[in-house]
């Protein structure tokens, strides 16, 4: 680990730390290296040692929790080893930027299917608001298809919790079904228990999309609670 750091802080970006902290707010423990070059560390760490890797994870730094995420996806292990790690992986997220970036790398997920939709369920209920948007944000990178979409409609409705980053995942989830089922989620839009807050940012969002028609735009727009 002490390599590794090291390693991080040679390739740390002021510009894009200072950038990047903007982003996160109250995440004081980036060091600015960017991301696609995390990436090439993490596949680099998952060919040449990554269980190893994996026994502990260093939460000093902002890198190193997105790294040990990152190995998780791009390592070669069984869907129970991946499971395993990721019950010490997702406690430890504390920002929307792991948590997306991480599970953005978990394609193992298309090969199995009911394993990871049967783990994170879990997650759901959590009180904690980050293992929420891990879920949340697995189910739109995964489960958007048409054997799932009508338990993900399900559980949007009833997602309920008070934190920034599970509302604004919930309202993004929402607008990308949209556009993929917009018919299905009018009926959501219609007759949800989606409190106030979360319901308008998934109007906002379907209105900003590019692949919405401008005449549909201006009917969402009368919507707004």
């Amino acid at each position: 680990m002490e390599e590794l750091n090291k390693k991080l802080f040679e390739l740390a970006d002021k510009k894009y730390k200072e950038f990047h902290s903007g982003l996160c707010p109250n995440t004081d423990n980036i060091i600015g290296v960017r991301i696609p070059k995390l990436r090439e560390i993490a596949k680099e760490i998952a060919k040449q040692n990554a269980k190893e890797f994996l026994q502990t994870i260093d939460t000093t730094y902002y890198e190193t929790i997105m790294l040990y995420g990152m190995v998780i996806g791009y390592a070669k292990l069984t869907i129970e080893e991946r499971q395993k790690y990721l019950d010490i992986f997702v406690p430890q997220i504390d920002n929307w930027a792991v948590c997306d970036c991480c599970t953005s790398t978990y394609k193992f997920t298309n090969q199995n299917k009911e394993q990871m939709w049967e783990y994170i369920q879990k997650y759901l209920h959590s009180e904690k608001e980050f293992e929420v948007r891990f879920s949340v944000i697995m189910l739109m990178d995964y489960y958007l298809t048409d054997e799932y979409i009508e338990p993900v409609l399900e559980i949007l409705n009833h997602t309920h919790h008070e934190g920034y980053y599970v509302k604004m995942g919930v309202a993004w989830i929402v607008s990308v079904i949209f556009v993929k089922y917009e018919e299905k989620a009018r009926k959501l839009l219609q007759k949800n228990n989606l409190d106030d807050f979360t319901y308008n940012k998934a109007l906002q969002k379907i209105i900003e999309s590019n692949r919405v028609s401008k005449e549909v735009k201006d009917a969402i727009r009368k919507m707004k609670r």
